[in-house]
């Protein structure tokens, strides 16, 4: 997940790096960006990470935290909802069957309420790299029951290329990372490592 307060680099560059070195999703989460600067922001984004994908002659999806209106003016691949965003079934009529529609969960049971998403993301699994956690870590446990229940689950939180086989033992279709990238010296190499462990 994309935050520009840890950037290191310029963000495009960065873009560009991670998605070369096999990062496949980009969410843009910026909360403190509205407007034309937020749909300025996406349309950068979304350039710098098909370079990134046609450097490795790959694909990339770029997905808006939260607004789906920007997603659609911007051309993005779908939108991730809060909790307290707008439903899912809702994003979904406004941005096409064929969009990616996330949900961000922090129980197990709260997936139930993600009907009409296409994902959910999980959090925090570990304690999080980016950011002092606000809420205590739910364990593998709590994933593996979490992606029983129907819908594909990322794990968020802590996620590195230490423990990235244990979340997908667990369950979950993906990783959603922020702090083990952003904050790396080298993001292609850490990006790199994170995808040899997953891709095992």
């Amino acid at each position: 997940m994309l935050e520009r307060a840890l950037l290191r680099a310029p963000l495009e560059s960065v873009v560009e790096t991670a998605v070369e070195a096999g990062v496949d999703w980009v969410q843009v989460r910026e909360r403190g960006s509205t407007g034309a600067a937020l749909l300025a922001l996406c349309r950068s984004v979304l350039a710098a990470a098909r370079r990134g994908a046609a450097g490795r002659g790959g694909a990339a999806r770029v997905v808006v935290n939260r607004r789906a209106d920007v997603a659609l003016a911007a051309g993005a691949d779908g939108v991730h909802l809060g909790f307290d965003g707008m439903a899912p079934a809702d994003a979904r009529a406004l941005l096409g069957p064929g969009a990616l529609v996330g949900y961000s969960a922090h129980a197990p049971e709260e997936i139930d309420a993600a009907c009409g998403a296409s994902y959910a993301h999980l959090a925090p699994v570990f304690a999080p790299l980016s950011k002092t956690g606000e809420r205590p870590p739910l364990g593998l446990d709590a994933l593996a029951r979490a992606a029983a229940r129907g819908l594909p689950v990322l794990a968020q939180g802590g996620i590195s290329a230490a423990n990235a086989r244990e979340v997908v033992a667990a369950g979950a279709a993906g990783v959603a990372v922020t702090g083990t990238l952003l904050a790396a010296d080298d993001v292609g190499a850490a990006v790199r490592a994170l995808r040899s462990a997953l891709d095992r």
